[in-house]
């Protein structure tokens, strides 16, 4: 009889304990992908390419020692970023899928969204040119000929801001994108750039990566930019007060992110490496905001 009863108390102790466990898992079971500051008041977001290329470390740490912080970042696109949020497994994100923005506001999971920054997104290709999408007169002609000529091109097919845009444009062109010409990754935005400078493919990068890596995809080059529709604004949003333990500290993150302290360093972000900053600033991007 005690056997058995000691048996019950350990099978009722590990279902508490992986109860426990599921209830406060930050990301789905997924290992953050870095940690920022070491202050008491713990926070974490979800964000692609800021993360990737070195910007929100930047702003966690300035922030960090201001506010005696410590944040937990998650790599995610901004479909996953935003899904996250809405399952209370982070505190806040950063992303550009402004129609999904807005309607999580609306919802009442999301506050506080705020425009922190832009930046573009170009078309990139072999230098040869297949599809002649250097002669495209918009983003939807250039789509176009990409699809016409069955060129290689590369999508990375895992619901980020990126994605969204890309599959909005061949809704425009009035295409749907199939066939062995049109190559799914499911990856994020760097290893599917490397990919499509390795098999000599079409992609649709931003500007911040763009900068970042070409001297590490030498066989691509930019054949299209400029068309209004490929501008590409960045929000931030966070938890209503109180849904997360790190809500609190996390609008304070956006609060500084937004305030001339935080946007003098997207501003400048990138110039001392490059030559050229990576992102433009909350004043300039205003000009695209939806």
């Amino acid at each position: 009889m005690e056997e058995k009863m000691r048996t019950k108390n350990l099978v009722s102790l590990f279902v508490v304990i992986a109860l426990v466990m599921v209830g406060t898992s930050s990301y789905a079971g997924d290992q953050p992908a870095a940690v920022y500051g070491s202050g008491a008041n713990q926070f974490s977001l979800a964000t692609g390419s800021p993360g990737e290329l070195g910007l929100l470390k930047v702003l966690a740490e300035a922030f960090g020692k201001q506010d005696n912080a410590k944040m937990t970042w998650f790599k995610a696109g901004s479909g996953k970023s935003l899904q996250l949020l809405k399952d209370k497994q982070v505190d806040m994100i950063m992303v550009h899928a402004p129609a999904a923005e807005k309607q999580a506001v609306k919802d009442g999971w999301a506050i506080k969204r705020n425009l922190i920054g832009s930046n573009e997104f170009f078309i990139v290709g072999p230098a040869t040119d297949p599809a002649k999408i250097a002669e495209a007169k918009n983003a939807m002609d250039a789509y176009r000929r990409i699809a016409a000529a069955k060129a290689k091109f590369f999508s990375r097919g895992d619901n980020s801001g990126t994605h969204k845009k890309e599959m909005d444009l061949w809704k425009k062109a009035e295409i749907t994108p199939q066939g062995d010409w049109y190559v799914v990754t499911k990856d994020f935005m760097t290893a599917t750039l490397k990919r499509a400078n390795q098999e000599k493919g079409y992609f649709m990068v931003d500007s911040s990566t763009w900068v970042a890596d070409k001297n590490n995809v030498p066989d691509l080059k930019i054949l299209f930019k400029g068309d209004k529709l490929l501008v590409n604004t960045y929000h931030a949003l966070c938890q209503p007060a109180g849904a997360t333990p790190g809500a609190a500290t996390a609008a304070k993150f956006i609060g500084f992110v937004a305030s001339p302290q935080g946007q003098k360093i997207i501003q400048d972000y990138g110039k001392d490496k490059y030559g050229e900053g990576l992102y433009n600033d909350a004043a300039y991007a205003k000009q695209y905001d939806e």
